[in-house]
């Protein structure tokens, strides 16, 4: 972002209450005034507990150009930002006004946008976009999981007129969401991850959900590119809803499992759409797959031709990010790289704090930190991942409610503890109300009773998981929904 504060006041239909000096630019933006970099511009958000207008001197000092406020401030902040000159525009909304200057710089961007959603996976995936594209060239990505009406807009702000591409993470919790998002990122590329549970309280059904996450592709232009899952259920019932082709937009498949289940319905070979997929997948002993990255059909569509294959190894655990390597190297051949490129940055990837983290803990266990969410799909990945890794001692898991699954919660979690209980594990700690049907369902498919402990918060499991003693050899599994606060367990282990 490289904006005069003339510039700021027009997009948002502003009032400068206080001019900056003559040739000031904002070129960053933040709403936490914690986080002010010089240059930025301060956005004074008015929350339930905080006003960000409370920290608009304090965003000055810290170097922030301009502040956007929808009130004035008192008389003697309004003095210390005169003094200290820095301007002050006040606008109807300062959300709706962050949502305005993304708009207007979404048309200085000559990068390519690309959006991403999907029911799980979503900030994985876009953490390998972003590793593999910006080992080649310029990239500006969502920051951690900000993918919600203040993070999206952030996010375009965040990039230069001349950044090679933007990966915007797109959220959604029912429909228009999306849609709403894409109106003002305008992506060139679109990537589902895949179409899940989450968010069915809201939603109804999973047809639902796939044409929630199906107005991403929707607002693709004519020429834009969508990157389809063809391992998932829903892609060939939301393309047929879409009729991509029709409108232009060309297609490029991937498929983690390269069992191909949907080739047929998909048209995947008749239509000779570009595809990328894994075979020979292997995993070591810790879970980390190696496997053969293919690519075909990409020339026929104008894209550079990468019909060839490679060698590929991973630092990330689980079948399911075999998958998410394969969405990655799809954009990555779409922007023109290799897939030799493309496994070179996989190789290089690093899982996100909260997401499959494998520490080793004081007492010398191993604990993979999965806690930072969490549903039926993702909790059932982390399990199989789990069960793949080589763990000489006790293997324990412990595992929380799952939220937002309205009348799925109870199969949702019933099909979890099916997988807990086929996942090798020597114990199991479920916390919360929702979880005991985890519990309920792993006893009833032969797990035994004994080794099941149920409790009710983050903070009763951190005892009775001491009880057990993680020492070396062990390992602990930790996932759960954000709101169940399973980080504490981790942190209780570290202590």
């Amino acid at each position: 972002m490289h904006l005069s504060i003339e510039e700021i006041a027009s997009f948002t239909g502003g009032i400068i209450l206080i001019p900056s000096e003559p040739g000031a630019m904002a070129t960053g933006i933040t709403w936490d005034s914690r986080e002010v970099n010089p240059g930025d511009l301060y956005v004074a958000l008015p929350g339930e507990h905080v006003d960000g207008h409370d920290f608009a001197e304090e965003a000055c000092r810290s170097g922030a150009v301009a502040v956007l406020v929808s009130h004035e401030l008192d008389e003697a902040s309004m003095e210390a930002l005169h003094i200290a000159s820095c301007a002050v525009i006040e606008v109807a909304d300062t959300a709706l006004a962050l949502t305005d200057l993304a708009r207007e710089w979404r048309g200085f961007l000559d990068g390519v946008v690309i959006g991403i959603t999907g029911s799980s996976g979503k900030t994985t995936t876009k953490n390998l976009v972003r590793d593999v594209l910006s080992s080649t060239m310029d990239v500006v990505a969502t920051r951690a999981n900000q993918n919600n009406e203040l993070g999206v807009p952030r996010t375009l702000l965040t990039a230069d007129e001349d950044t090679d591409a933007v990966v915007v993470e797109m959220g959604m919790r029912g429909m228009g969401q999306i849609q709403n998002l894409a109106a003002f990122v305008r992506p060139d590329m679109g990537l589902i991850t895949n179409v899940g549970t989450c968010h069915i309280e809201l939603l109804g059904s999973q047809e639902n959900i796939a044409l929630a996450k199906g107005e991403l592709f929707d607002a693709l232009p004519a020429g834009g590119i969508a990157f389809v899952n063809a391992d998932d259920d829903y892609m060939p019932f939301l393309l047929n809803e879409l009729q991509l082709h029709d409108r232009g937009v060309r297609i490029v498949f991937y498929d983690g499992s390269g069992e191909f289940r949907h080739a047929d319905e998909l048209g995947i070979w008749h239509n000779a759409d570009p595809f990328v997929w894994a075979s020979d997948i292997s995993y070591d002993n810790h879970g980390r797959p190696s496997f053969t990255l293919n690519a075909r059909h990409f020339a026929e569509m104008g894209l550079p031709d990468a019909d060839t294959s490679a060698s590929c190894t991973m630092e990330l655990r689980g079948a399911h990010n075999v998958g998410n390597a394969c969405a990655a190297a799809s954009v990555g051949l779409a922007m023109g790289m290799t897939l030799d490129q493309c496994c070179a940055a996989l190789a290089k990837a690093q899982p996100e704090q909260g997401r499959q983290m494998v520490m080793t803990v004081p007492s010398g266990a191993t604990v993979v930190d999965d806690s930072y969410n969490a549903n039926p799909d993702s909790m059932r990945a982390s399990l199989s991942m789990f069960a793949t890794m080589d763990v000489p001692g006790r293997r324990i898991a412990v595992l929380g409610n799952m939220g937002e699954l309205g009348d799925y919660s109870e199969e949702g979690h019933r099909l979890v503890g099916e997988a807990a209980a086929a996942a090798g594990l020597d114990a199991l700690i479920c916390v919360g109300k929702l979880a005991r049907t985890i519990a309920e369902s792993a006893q009833a498919a032969g797990f035994p009773r004994e080794a099941i402990t149920m409790v009710k918060t983050a903070h009763d499991a951190v005892p009775v998981l001491l009880e057990f003693a993680p020492a070396t050899g062990d390992a602990v599994l930790v996932k759960a929904s954000h709101s169940m606060e399973l980080n504490r367990v981790v942190e209780g282990l570290m202590a």
